[in-house]
């Protein structure tokens, strides 16, 4: 089985060959770093060529590469030497610490320090002259200083990293955050605009369906009287939320939101429309005014559920109900549940959809759905409840109208 080498890196591969033809140089030149060696001659190009071939394995195979380079330095001490074997020693050196398992980054610099001042105290005790220094000095140089030089380098490229991924994800993190906005106000233009519009196609549906299936004159005048009057609140519904979306700057002035003051004019358009709604509002006249989303919720939650009993209920009296307690206000709307004995508008669901959406996004709860009632002549109605929580903060301390 043939071992495979990777493939070295070309920065290494110009490393290799400039130290070698460099230390070829210095050789010919006859420039050596030490003289009455045992092994002279040409046996110092035998540790070039061994650290030049080790450096095309100091991305790839740094620990093998470092271990067998320190016996290449070993073995040169006992030639004439040449420079540039010390300068690639210094090299692989570091490579060893930047390009390393994280464990040897951490050891290498240590047992380097280590050998460092162990070789100047003990050539300092064998010999005991200054000289001693200078060689553990040269020792540092050509070990602990390439070591730690790596460390540094090792230490910036994980933190560049660490800052990099920080990046990433932060980019990522807005970029959900971007997605999840354009969908939230996706959600909310679509319940704005079925909450604006479904009330007055829904009751031109339904008396244009009249008009078509009774042949009276005074029926028909009436359902285009009707008819009319919905288009007209429709395409000026439709007219102020596209001059809301078509407007790029914020300096206009705010749009006034829907509030419960507006009731009275929703519950005559549904009367008009030929609902039989009675409003029961249990508030006291004193009562602290709401929060402007809980407000508007309430008001389009109220809104659909006209629309709804237009379109599904049969005939029969809606009741319409407001409760603010202290830390809540309910609303609910009560109509007759069974078959329309007249024409009808087709329904997707979106309407309950909206109101569960609406009463979720401020925290409250919401529920719909048939009951038993004695109010009726099949025995069952059709509620819908919803409670929106209400910070007592955003009452006024004093209101005694706001029953607990």
């Amino acid at each position: 089985m043939a071992l495979s080498l990777p493939r070295p890196h070309l920065v290494d591969v110009r490393i290799a060959v400039g130290s070698v033809l460099a230390g070829l140089a210095w050789w010919a030149l006859g420039l050596h770093m030490q003289t009455d060696r045992v092994l002279g001659g040409t046996w110092a190009l035998i540790p070039l060529f061994v650290l030049a071939g080790l450096e095309l394995l100091r991305r790839s195979r740094p620990q093998i590469a470092l271990v067998i380079a320190t016996i290449a330095l070993v073995a040169d001490q006992f030639t004439a030497g040449n420079l540039a074997s010390v300068i690639m020693f210094t090299d692989i050196m570091y490579a060893a610490v930047v390009y390393g398992t994280p464990a040897a980054a951490r050891r290498i610099p240590v047992t380097t320090g280590l050998i460092t001042v162990a070789v100047t105290i003990g050539l300092l005790a064998w010999w005991k002259e200054p000289e001693a220094i200078l060689i553990g000095v040269v020792t540092g140089l050509v070990s602990f200083g390439p070591a730690s030089t790596g460390v540094l380098v090792r230490t910036h490229r994980e933190a560049a990293g660490t800052a990099r991924l920080r990046a990433e994800q932060t980019a990522l993190l807005a970029e959900m955050d971007r997605v999840q906005a354009i969908t939230a106000e996706r959600a909310r233009m679509a319940r704005e605009l079925h909450d604006m519009v479904a009330n007055h196609l829904s009751a031109i549906a339904i008396h244009s369906t009249a008009a078509l299936s009774l042949d009276d004159p005074k029926t028909t005048r009436d359902a285009l009287t009707v008819i009319r009057e919905n288009s007209v609140e429709g395409l000026a519904e439709m007219r102020r939320l596209i001059g809301i979306l078509r407007d790029p700057s914020d300096d206009g002035e705010p749009t006034a939101s829907p509030t419960l003051d507006g009731l009275g004019a929703l519950i005559g358009n549904a009367r008009t429309n030929g609902l039989d709604v009675t409003l029961d509002d249990t508030r006291s006249a004193d009562s602290s005014k709401l929060p402007a989303p809980v407000e508007l919720a309430a008001y389009r939650i109220i809104q659909e559920s006209l629309t709804n009993a237009l379109k599904h209920a049969s005939p029969g009296r809606v009741t319409v109900t407001l409760t603010q307690r202290r830390r809540a206000f309910e609303v609910g709307v009560t109509s007759p549940y069974g078959s329309p004995s007249g024409p009808r508008a087709p329904g997707s669901g979106a309407g309950l959809v909206g109101m569960r959406e609406r009463t979720e996004l401020l925290g409250g709860t919401f529920d719909s759905g048939p009951e038993s009632s004695a109010a009726t002549d099949d025995g069952k109605v059709w509620i819908v409840r919803a409670t929106l929580p209400v910070d007592p903060s955003d009452l006024d301390p004093a209101d005694e109208g706001v029953t607990e």
